[in-house]
């Protein structure tokens, strides 16, 4: 539309944006909880197996979060393709991110001198927290921002 002065004046209805991809929001809301989460497995360990023992959780930690991130990545970019793809990338994400959890697990014990049951405790102990903790929220509908 123009105006008087023969400039343009914007539209008054809202145009729609880009999709917001839910799934990374999830994985965000993940993340938020994991820094409450990760720091109080850091400690444990550093009270029970000493500085290694911290060091291991911390590494065990952000493992468990850049897999929560790559999740949400994996999910939103699939969700936008077709059903098929969302499924076939829920089935197959999973156990590809598992295969490389394990497998930065084996590089990291063997680049580096870590505590192993700390680094593998706590990303067991940190994934099924962070998970249990997303499923609450959602179930007490925390998460009606994204309807």
């Amino acid at each position: 539309m123009a105006d008087a002065a023969g400039g343009h004046t914007r539209a008054t209805t809202p145009t729609p944006g880009p999709l917001r991809p839910i799934e990374f929001e999830l994985a965000q809301g993940a993340v938020k909880r994991g820094v409450v989460v990760i720091p109080v497995l850091v400690a444990l360990f550093w009270i029970f197996r000493g500085t290694a023992g911290a060091v291991g959780a911390a590494i065990g930690g952000a493992i468990v979060v850049g897999n929560f991130l790559l999740a949400g990545w994996i999910m939103s970019v699939s969700a936008r393709m077709s059903l098929g793809v969302y499924h076939a990338a829920a089935l197959l994400g999973f156990v590809l991110r598992v295969g490389l959890i394990m497998l930065t697990f084996v590089v990291m014990t063997r680049m580096f001198e870590l505590d192993r049951i700390a680094l593998g405790v706590s990303a067991v102990v940190a994934y099924l927290t962070l998970l249990a903790l997303e499923a609450a929220s959602a179930a007490r509908g925390r998460e009606r921002k994204m309807d």
